[in-house]
């Protein structure tokens, strides 16, 4: 789902487009340049900068945060709701929404969030947004596609994976496991992230366990960045059973990097035995015993008692006798035997990393013109169409009506006429003018607007223009369309491929179900 992002367009080319570029890109632009990862390359997945964005952009991205895009484990149910979405750009983000009011404070949630966003390590599924819109309260990240770890250790019965977000998924059942290799590796990614995280100086980690390890679209383990802020800013540190709690925190509810540290050691348990078992039911137990019986045996019973050990020292009744994280890499770091085999390979996922790059679906006559970039075909279709889906896109007072809108909607008149004689350069003075009015919006105008900058050879502000349009009507083809042949002129055909397919599928609900079905 589209997005404004404000690396796609750097700057609008044509005067007109200035003011509105402005306003779109105040809590778009980067924040800052992170610093290196510590002993890693950094991200490649191109979340490279720290955004504030805006409500409206999220909704968009999210499609109206659709029932359809939750990925929360709890579904509707989770006090704070997951969804995915997607940038313009095709980066697919996971978009936590929290509950009203969870934090009232916007600048103290902006600034627990830009502190977490400066955060950038392979190991974190990484922050690298947020919005404090009026009571709205979120935080934009990097999405893992193929689950969490508690999915795939714990055996449900089916577990859809999908391998390239949404066009192609297996099913984990009874019968597949995650080997022994591969969850050693988990233990020692997750140990990276937090003995990074610690000389970060975050090293307060909340309510780690099972869920907050994600897995990418090459099966590589992440640690999920939303534990590195509570769910509210007076809200409780661990939602866990209170026989996975650190005793320290029964007493006090405080979290100390100590606590993080035993929780860590459940996740080990949980690895060995591919159960969640609280941590009294496991300690002192025979490690064959202990382990999970899905290895069916293969695995080092010299290494599972390495591992055993670890967990062992880090549930500690004293946090003081617990190992730091620094000591946990050192010790999971011999046991990564196997560091040339793939993660999907070991995870036992198809890999597969290019979406198609043609439509999937059949496309109408406004969709085969932007297939071909028939920008005159378009032209003539968005004439016709005239302003029959602008209904409902505008809540407008009595007093605005008489005091506003015959200016703009004059100027909106002139643009019509000009736009239906081709005399681009008029019609987006005029629909410009009409914009930045501010008393109405219309999806409409945007779309007219970016097929005049297209017309001027300027695909970037087209391709903001049909974005906005897109923010105004979350779900509107058109919208879709627009997106798809600015980024084709911009040379992203696989991007401008997938866009079209996207705006086929909206295309296709409508006409099931009508307009904002």
């Amino acid at each position: 789902m589209g997005c404004c992002a404000s690396s796609l367009i750097e700057e609008a080319p044509h005067e007109e487009g200035k003011e509105q570029q402005q306003t779109t890109q105040k809590k778009l632009s980067p924040q800052f340049t992170p610093p290196p990862s510590s002993g890693l390359d950094p991200p490649t997945n191109g979340a490279s900068f720290f955004s504030e964005f805006s409500f409206s952009y999220l909704k968009a991205a999210t499609n109206n945060f659709s029932s359809d895009s939750i990925v929360s484990e709890s579904g509707e149910k989770a006090p704070n709701i997951v969804y995915k979405g997607r940038l313009p750009n095709r980066q697919w983000i996971a978009v936590k929404k929290f509950t009203k009011m969870a934090w009232p404070d916007p600048r103290q949630f902006a600034e627990e969030a830009s502190g977490v966003g400066k955060l950038r390590h392979n190991r974190l599924a990484n922050l690298i947004g947020y919005c404090s819109d009026g009571d709205e309260r979120l935080l934009v990240a990097e999405y893992m596609p193929n689950d969490t770890l508690a999915k795939h250790l714990f055996h449900f019965p089916t577990v859809q994976v999908a391998a390239s977000l949404g066009d192609f998924s297996d099913s984990i059942g009874e019968n597949q496991t995650i080997e022994w290799a591969m969850r050693l590796r988990v233990a020692f990614y997750i140990a990276e992230a937090l003995d990074y995280c610690h000389a970060e100086d975050h090293s307060l980690y909340h309510d780690l366990n099972t869920y907050r390890v994600l897995f990418d679209e090459h099966g590589d383990p992440h640690l999920s960045c939303f534990g590195l802020m509570k769910n509210s800013r007076d809200g409780k540190s661990y939602s866990t059973n209170l026989a996975y709690t650190p005793p320290e925190y029964i007493k006090n509810e405080r979290v100390t990097p100590e606590s993080v540290i035993y929780s860590f050691g459940t996740v080990l348990l949980d690895l060995l035995s591919g159960k969640h078992i609280p941590p009294s039911h496991a300690l002192g137990k025979n490690i064959n015993l202990l382990m999970d019986s899905h290895l069916e045996g293969n695995f080092s019973t010299e290494e599972a008692t390495v591992v055993f050990g670890l967990a062992s020292r880090s549930l500690q009744y004293e946090p003081r006798e617990r190992p730091s994280t620094k000591d946990i890499v050192a010790i999971l770091a011999p046991l990564q035997t196997k560091p040339d085999i793939p993660s999907h390979v070991l995870l036992r996922i198809s890999k597969n990393d290019e979406a198609p790059s043609t439509p999937q679906r059949p496309l109408s006559p406004m969709g085969e013109a932007c297939s071909r970039t028939d920008l005159t075909a378009i032209h003539q279709i968005l004439v016709t169409m005239h302003y029959r889906d602008d209904e409902g896109t505008n809540e407008l007072s009595f007093q605005e009506w008489t005091q506003q809108m015959r200016d703009m909607l004059e100027a909106r008149k002139r643009g019509d006429f000009a736009f239906r004689d081709k005399d681009f350069k008029t019609a987006m003075d005029c629909y410009s003018q009409f914009i930045n009015g501010g008393t109405m919006v219309s999806p409409t105008v945007f779309a007219r607007r970016s097929l005049c900058y297209l017309f001027s050879d300027q695909p970037d502000a087209a391709l903001l223009d049909a974005m906005q349009a897109q923010c105004v009507y979350p779900d509107w083809p058109i919208a879709f369309y627009m997106q798809s042949v600015a980024l084709a002129k911009l040379n992203m055909h696989k991007d401008a491929a997938d866009m079209l397919n996207e705006a086929a599928g909206f295309e296709e609900k409508r006409q099931r179900g009508g307009k904002g079905s």
